[in-house]
């Protein structure tokens, strides 16, 4: 592969490709997770299984959205401490959508995903990292409707 599909410019409009593949690639759990919890609602093991399953996927991701941002203020011109204490909100907030009851904390996990993105959208800015808000935006809308919807499917 080529540094083309792994590094973009400084000035880039959009992120790499492989990022974006990668990122799009990642809503399969949300997708599949969200109708099989539909799918198997009549078997309440399975239903139970799944929606663990969805939420422990939507608590990864909730936490990795924080871990960007310990990375970004790791950084020798990072932005400082603020952002290492944003970082540690969304493992937090993670954390206690997997151990609430599904239907609460799958609604807990879109709603976090949500505000990862709302903060993204003015500190992605600020550390030159504006061009990732296209794909992030997407990935959001995808991956906290699919939280939305597992939630009404409990």
């Amino acid at each position: 592969m080529s540094d083309l599909h792994l590094t973009p410019s400084p000035h880039a409009a959009e992120p790499p490709q492989l990022a974006r593949r990668l990122g799009h690639a990642g809503l399969i759990p949300f997708v599949l997770g969200a109708l099989l919890v539909w799918l198997v609602a009549h078997n309440p093991d399975a239903h139970a299984f799944v929606t663990l399953a969805l939420a422990g996927y939507a608590a990864t991701i909730v936490a990795f959205l924080g871990g960007v941002h310990w990375g970004l203020a790791m950084r020798v011109d990072g932005p400082g401490p603020r952002s290492f204490r944003w970082a540690m909100v969304p493992p937090l907030v993670a954390w206690l959508g997997v151990i609430m009851p599904a239907y609460a904390g799958l609604a807990l996990l879109g709603a976090m995903l949500i505000v990862c993105y709302v903060v993204d959208r003015r500190l992605y800015v600020v550390n030159g990292q504006a061009h990732w808000l296209t794909l992030r935006f997407r990935l959001t809308l995808v991956a906290s409707l699919a939280c939305f919807f597992g939630a009404a499917g409990t």
